[in-house]
C-alpha cells in the first residue's frame, strides 16, 4: 500500500489479567515494532 496508513484494530482476550508482567511481554513486541502505534491498553480483573 503506497501513501495508506493501514489500520488494524483489534480486542483480544489473554487470560493473564493479574499477572501484569505477562501482560507486558505481550504488549512489548507491539510496542517496539517500527510503524505501529499502540493505541492503549485495558486491563479489566473479573471476580468470579
Amino acid at each position: 500500500m503506497t501513501g495508506r496508513k493501514q489500520i488494524v484494530e483489534c480486542v483480544p482476550n489473554f487470560s493473564e489479567g493479574r499477572n501484569l508482567e505477562r501482560i507486558e511481554k505481550i504488549i512489548d513486541p507491539f510496542r517496539k515494532k517500527e510503524g505501529v502505534k499502540l493505541k492503549g491498553t485495558k486491563i479489566t480483573i473479573v471476580w468470579s
